[in-house]
């Protein structure tokens, strides 16, 4: 037998005892390796799917806590008119509190009936503008069966004077009466030319010899004003604040001053002269209010016409006495500074974008984006905050010129109106 044969049969033993006992060592390292990459992936698919758990449930929880929140009004939000369409442009309280017209980007006016400011449901009337036109703003005429809308179409601004015709018997047994109808009584177009009207106001003018008609007040987006005859739709006369652009303008409530805040921080103010038969002779420059370091945003007249509110980007309100013999030279005087009381997160001061002052005088309402303040037109001081009253920028403010019934009382509303399709109606803060 050859003596290399066993050697060489003794070496192989060996060399795969040898292998087997590292293959081993290796299979038992991988196979701890593939467990110990297991054990941990298990874990977490354990832990995460406690969090999906989790958030199944807390799912719901959060949409019911949402709903909680959208329940949860301000304490003096007491109604909600539903129903337009588009961003709401404007509102304007007829002058007995019970009406309120609301002007709509959808093409639409509606004019609600306010019986109980609490109601679930409230009747109103549509009245479709004609094609292509987008009501801007709207003011009643004489009474609540007359409305002036504001409209903008493509070739420029019109006034379209919608009155109710007389209610009709028919000829059926029970003889019911029909709903009344608005019909345009009178029209006009490219009333400031190609510009939009920013603010269309309105008043039953008893100031001097004034026959208690009503003036209407429309600003561009320009620099002109116009006046105009409510009933008749005669334009009454113009004026030109002559600063670069409008803000807004206003009529005083008696029907005597038109003032305009525009483009740098004077605000002009003129006076309706009429005649003894009741009607506009002429508008006559009267006075400039000098004081503000900055551009006014807003103003609104007093309930006795006699002094006007201003709000500025200077970051302050200003009440002014108009009640002076200008025409002697006699200035007017500036009787109140009050800082604007709303700031955002860096303590800025901001701007108040609208003013409206409730029938007593005593309560100012004023806004900022979506924001809604109530102000002590006495000390200034904040009544009330509403920092989301509505989903969207606010459009349009307006007190109701008399208290109308809440239910069981009689109070004075406020109407707001906004990009988020909604008109909101609000109580009066109690004074502190």
């Amino acid at each position: 037998m050859d003596p290399v044969l066993p050697v060489a049969t003794l070496s192989i033993l060996l060399g795969a005892v040898i292998a087997l006992l590292y293959f081993g060592s290796y299979f038992r390292k991988r196979r701890s390796e593939v467990e110990s990459i297991a054990k941990p992936e298990i874990h977490e698919n354990r832990k995460s799917s406690k969090p999906i758990s989790k958030k199944s449930h807390a799912k719901p929880h959060s949409h019911v806590a949402e709903k909680d929140v959208n329940k949860r009004h301000h304490p003096l939000d007491v109604n909600t008119l539903k129903g337009h369409g588009d961003s709401v442009t404007s509102v304007c309280f007829s002058s007995d509190g019970r009406n309120l017209a609301t002007a709509c980007a959808d093409g639409v006016v509606r004019v609600f009936k306010l019986d109980d400011a609490a109601s679930k449901s409230f009747k109103f009337m549509r009245i479709n503008l004609p094609a292509g036109g987008h009501p801007t703003a709207v003011a009643f005429s004489d009474d609540s069966s007359s409305l002036v809308v504001a409209s903008q179409t493509l070739s420029g601004s019109s006034l379209y004077m919608y009155s109710e015709e007389k209610a009709k018997a028919t000829n059926e047994a029970k003889q019911q009466i029909k709903l009344p109808l608005p019909e345009i009584k009178w029209e006009h177009h490219k009333v400031h030319e190609s510009r939009a009207i920013l603010t269309l106001s309105g008043t039953a003018a008893t100031y001097g010899t004034a026959d208690g008609t009503t003036i209407l007040v429309s600003c561009s987006e320009g620099t002109d004003i116009k006046l105009w005859h409510g009933n008749s739709g005669k334009m009454l006369g113009n004026v030109d604040t002559n600063q670069l652009k409008n803000n807004m303008a206003s009529i005083s409530p008696n029907g005597r001053f038109i003032a305009a805040a525009a483009f740098t921080a004077d605000v002009k103010v003129w006076e309706i002269v009429y005649s003894k038969d009741g009607s506009v002779k002429e508008v006559i420059k009267a006075m400039q209010l000098k004081g503000h370091k900055s551009a006014v945003t807003w103003l609104c007249f007093a309930p006795n016409s006699e002094q006007i509110i201003t709000a500025s980007k200077d970051g302050s309100i200003r009440i002014w006495n108009i009640n002076v013999r200008y025409h002697l030279d006699e200035d007017p005087k500036c009787l109140k500074v009050f800082p604007i009381p709303l700031h955002d997160s860096k303590d800025t001061t901001l701007n108040y974008d609208r003013l409206s002052i409730s029938p007593d005088g005593r309560t100012l309402a004023a806004t900022h984006g979506a924001t809604l303040q109530w102000l002590c037109a006495e000390t200034g001081n904040v009544l009330d905050t509403a920092g989301k009253a509505h989903d969207d920028y606010i459009t349009a403010i307006a007190w109701a010129p008399k208290a109308i019934p809440l239910g069981n009382k009689q109070t004075f509303i406020l109407a707001t109106a906004s990009v988020d399709k909604k008109v909101k109606l609000w109580t009066a803060p109690k004074k502190l």
